[in-house]
């Protein structure tokens, strides 16, 4: 859940780089709750220092949560917890930890978040309250109270997790990753391995051994050179395995696809730093076999689709060239005419599969979709073939996206009526409006030509009767010429909801 920006302006005077700061911490801060096995939240100072103000919350995957209430927005005055007054006050953590068993905390701790050294040029002079104006917020954790079994996995969490809170104060969490090969956010419970300062493996999780014997791997994980078990591993040769080589010894951070013959493991490395140079790193891993087989399903479907309506849009374009040269050998003026008429026709239904082929939108809500104003533009070319032609075609507005469904009979009746306009009308200067709102569309044809007769639609040709048609059945909207001091104005209202 994002920072409430609204809460952040009103309630307290941290910066725009404050909050951008705050929220990267909050978008990654899932894994510190996982291997702290605690909840964590975000509290922040008020403007007047009266207390703090309670902004994110995140609860752990791999323990019961402490929290159960919702907190965001909740004030906390000065006096009311302890441990975060004083890490806002003094800016240092404050840990409470059993004495046998030092990585359990047997009380709320709080550890500060101090401002980005870009921003603390500027307001380390700020403020006379006493309390470190570095402190631009506080990470309250509140462990599970559930008992819970000490063994191996746990004490890997808590002990990893004391290094990355450490990160956290000294401002080196979340780690920018350079290493952006894959897709995803894998956590805690997929499958964690702990690197040593050489890259070997330290510690690997059941679930993570589980992902690695999934790719091939027969031998030991722990005590191997895990850069090594990628290498093995790995499908790919090239130069992308020296990026993927230095995230699995974990000196950088990133993402990465290890991909077997039968599975496909996401990898996410964290380098860890207690101080100075890297000391060991952790990673995580998630078996996306399932989900990249989906994916590699939909890119298929997705090129399939537009091959389809690129073999359909040449198939229509030959019909319509056909038409063309037909119309030009006809010695009778009628029917060439009406061939002509017919070959736009064609010629317009080409240009919506002709967007539909050449849509370069990989947006997944969109669905099999198109700008129509595109294809609007696309038309006029149509329309007038003789680029010296004294003729003016504009589009006025945005349509937007659409349906293919939509954006089919819609264009034939653009077509039509910017045809007739300039056929017919006579006309010199025709616009198409376009009128979105959020459950219609409305495309307005005006020209400048002698006009039409509205009483006189249903004698007209086969044109608007082609449009009437359209418009009230294919689209289930209307269509009617409205009034006009000069020329015309045709109008299709089309309405959007429900697909």
């Amino acid at each position: 859940m994002p920072i409430p920006a609204r809460l952040v302006n009103e309630r307290t005077d941290l910066s725009s780089a404050d909050l951008e700061h705050l929220t990267a911490i909050v978008e990654d801060w899932s894994l510190l709750a996982d291997l702290s096995l605690s909840d964590l939240i975000l509290w922040l100072p008020t403007w007047n220092d009266a207390g703090a103000l309670a902004v994110a919350h995140v609860r752990p995957t791999t323990a019961p949560t402490s929290t159960p209430e919702d907190v965001i927005g909740t004030f906390s005055p000065r006096g009311r917890l302890a441990a975060l007054d004083q890490a806002l006050t003094f800016g240092r953590s404050v840990t409470r930890r059993d004495a046998a068993n030092p990585l359990v905390p047997t009380a709320v701790e709080a550890y500060p978040i101090h401002r980005p050294v870009r921003a603390a040029r500027s307001t380390d002079s700020e403020g006379e309250s006493g309390r470190d104006r570095d402190v631009i917020g506080v990470v309250v954790r509140r462990a599970s109270s559930a008992p819970r079994v000490a063994g191996q996995l746990e004490e890997f969490y808590l002990s990893t997790a004391d290094i990355l809170f450490a990160m956290l104060i000294s401002g080196q969490f979340p780690v920018p990753e350079t290493v952006t090969g894959a897709t995803g956010r894998p956590r805690i419970g997929d499958g964690v391995v702990r690197l040593d300062s050489s890259g070997t493996v330290a510690y690997a999780s059941p679930n993570a051994v589980s992902a690695l014997r999934r790719l091939g791997l027969a031998t030991d994980v722990v005590g191997a050179d895990f850069s090594g078990i990628v290498t093995r591993l790995l499908q790919r040769h090239g130069t992308v395995d020296a990026a993927i080589a230095d995230l699995a010894r974990g000196r950088v951070a990133g993402r990465a696809d290890i991909e077997g013959s039968n599975a496909t493991v996401l990898v996410r490395s964290i380098p860890l730093r207690r101080s100075g140079p890297i000391d060991g790193a952790v990673l995580l891993l998630r078996d996306t076999t399932d989900i990249r087989r989906r994916e590699r399903a939909l890119l298929s479907k997705d090129a399939t689709i537009r091959e389809i309506h690129h073999r359909v849009k040449n198939n229509l374009q030959t019909v319509a060239a056909l038409l063309r040269l037909q119309s030009r050998r006809s010695s009778d003026e009628a029917i060439s005419a009406a061939l002509g008429d017919a070959q736009v026709r064609v010629a317009a239904i080409a240009v919506v599969h002709e967007a539909l082929s050449s849509d370069s939108s990989n947006e997944a809500d969109l669905g099999e979709s198109v700008e129509f104003d595109r294809i609007v533009r696309a038309l006029f070319s149509i329309v007038v073939e003789d680029p010296q032609s004294p003729l003016t075609l504009e589009l006025s507005g945005e349509a937007g996206r659409l349906s293919a469904e939509r954006a089919t009979p819609l264009a034939m009746c653009v077509s039509e009526l910017v045809h007739n306009a300039v056929q017919h009308a006579q006309g010199t200067f025709v616009t198409v409006e376009a009128i979105r709102a959020p459950d219609s569309l409305t495309i307005a044809v005006v020209d400048d030509g002698v006009g039409v007769d509205p009483d006189q639609l249903d004698a007209a040709g086969l044109g608007l009767n082609i449009v009437q048609s359209l418009a009230t059945t294919e689209l289930g909207g209307t269509f009617e010429f409205a009034d006009q001091e000069y020329g015309t104005r045709a109008v299709v209202h089309v309405p959007l909801s429900g697909g």
